[in-house]
């Protein structure tokens, strides 16, 4: 019986870094993290001589989709992801328990402190849009 290559997200990572320089900041109490997907747009082909009258379509371009992360809101410990989101131009990676890294461009697309409500914690949400391709890395010496 074949037995299941599963795990759970504890210990994944989010770093950020603005100058293309210099290691990737870990932004800290990381309670959610969605990374970028992939789409492609499809492109009508379709001429007045398409098959069965049916619409034939291409390839597009693909996208990435977004990236978002929820954090535990402390209102003293938010310069990283403000100066971020002032930048708006950033570099992301996202570090998975067994050390493989998804790194990718992206500009950030919004930064929200979520509702404040006395009896629960404070969160804010941040989000990236890549530009370009995500790239998926093995770590130095295989996972």
């Amino acid at each position: 019986m074949a037995k299941t290559k599963a795990k759970i997200g504890h210990l994944s990572t989010y770093g950020i870094r603005m100058s293309g320089s210099g290691p990737f900041q870990k932004v800290a109490e990381v309670t959610n993290l969605t990374p970028p997907g992939r789409t492609r747009d499809t492109v009508d082909a379709t001429h007045l001589e398409s098959p069965d009258g049916y619409k034939e379509y291409i390839p597009g371009l693909k996208d990435a989709g977004e990236a978002t992360l929820t954090i535990n809101f402390d209102p003293a410990d938010q310069d990283i992801l403000l100066e971020a989101f002032e930048n708006g131009a950033v570099e992301s990676q996202i570090t998975f328990p067994n050390k493989v890294t998804l790194t990718f461009d992206g500009i950030v697309t919004g930064y929200e402190i979520n509702d404040v409500v006395a009896d629960e914690k404070m969160s804010a949400t941040f989000t990236v849009k890549p530009s370009g391709r995500p790239v998926l890395a093995a770590p130095a010496g295989g996972a």
